[in-house]
């Protein structure tokens, strides 16, 4: 199997300054530039190496492609009530993003409920930010991104959907519970992680260009037959994630990113939405509503005692605090383009 690279231990505050650089190299402002290196930073510190520091060459490459604007700003193309509509101008997702989560927890404070829809945008990077946001400033957070086809409706070989990660979170004030999750059991991204390492997927993740089902991330990336999550409901619910938020947003389908053919999410678009969790109930009940619930649920028997329940981004904040301690895990090919991007030393990134 392709790919025997090591990842190296990296400074939090090296990797966050490295990556600005790089950036600040292909044409974005210092702000958005900024902006983005924290994020790509956070999300490898996070444990998310496929959409944080792996990410940013390809980003780059998008970028000198005019695939992405790196002026590109969102503008406001319609309003009615509780929701509000942009364009994105092909400009950097993440920083799109985060101006969109920020204006759809500006409209729930005002509301109660905030709904927030953007089109021609481009890849959000790690898609649990904008929900992590969110519950961080006490909104139940709810976004969602529709992709160009990447795997295959179910019953067939081909891409015909796309995997449109989904995101919610809840603002328990004991450790917000968060899910992000990809409509096929692993994202490419993640494909790319254990592919770089030289290792195979923990379950199987898609299935080789003979049919059969595999744990092997380089033959899944071949046949681009990733497995949908739970067989057909991951194709249906992906189908119907991508019918609404081109709807809400007005922009493009996954079929229309697939006859455009540019860079991953190219044109894309997505839907934000925070909600007041107290719209109809007292906060501190509410509160211990969720304590208990999660206590339960983390309570369930382990199969191995040495990996006990927990439940989605409980342990986010661990792996993070153990980055911030001991370095952040970066594959060490991703970490030489980086720098050399830094240095001005490279142009035509292998994004391979």
């Amino acid at each position: 199997m392709k790919g025997n690279m090591m990842s190296v231990k990296v400074n939090f505050d090296i990797l966050e300054s490295t990556i600005k650089q790089a950036l600040l190299n292909a044409g974005l402002d210092d702000e958005k530039a900024g902006i983005c290196a924290k994020i790509h930073t956070e999300s490898s510190a996070d444990g998310v190496e496929s959409h944080g520091a792996n990410r940013v060459p390809r980003f780059i490459d998008y970028v000198k492609k005019g695939w992405v604007d790196p002026k590109g700003e969102p503008k406001l193309l319609g309003q009615k009530g509780l929701a509000e509509n942009y364009d994105g101008n092909l400009g950097p997702g993440i920083t799109n993003a985060i101006f969109c989560t920020d204006r759809a927890i500006e409209l729930a404070n005002e509301h109660g409920i905030g709904l927030v829809t953007l089109k021609n945008t481009t890849h959000w990077m790690r898609g649990g930010t904008y929900a992590w946001r969110m519950a961080e400033s006490g909104k139940i957070g709810i976004s969602w991104i529709a992709t160009e086809s990447c795997m295959p409706m179910w019953g067939s070989d081909e891409p015909g959907i796309g995997n449109n990660p989904f995101c919610m979170a809840v603002p328990r004030e004991n450790g917000e519970i968060v899910l992000d999750m990809a409509m096929s059991q692993y994202a490419y991204g993640k494909l790319g992680v254990y592919r770089l390492a030289g290792k195979q997927l923990p379950y199987p993740g898609g299935f080789d260009e003979y049919g059969n089902l595999t744990s092997d991330p380089s033959a899944i990336e071949r046949s681009k037959r990733i497995l949908p999550t739970g067989y057909w409901k991951g194709t249906s619910m992906a189908l119907v994630l991508d019918l609404v938020a081109s709807a809400l947003a007005n922009g493009n389908t996954g079929s229309d990113l697939d006859d455009e053919k540019r860079g991953s999410c190219t044109g894309c678009c997505q839907v934000f939405i925070a909600i007041d969790p107290y719209l109809f109930g007292d906060k501190d009940i509410i509160q211990k509503k969720w304590d208990n619930r999660v206590k339960r649920a983390d309570l369930s028997h382990p199969i191995d005692s040495s990996h006990p329940v927990k439940c989605p981004g409980e342990n986010t904040l661990q792996r993070r605090s153990i980055s911030m301690r001991e370095g952040i895990n970066v594959d060490e090919k991703i970490w030489e383009q980086i720098q050399m991007l830094a240095k001005g030393e490279l142009d035509i990134v292998d994004i391979s």
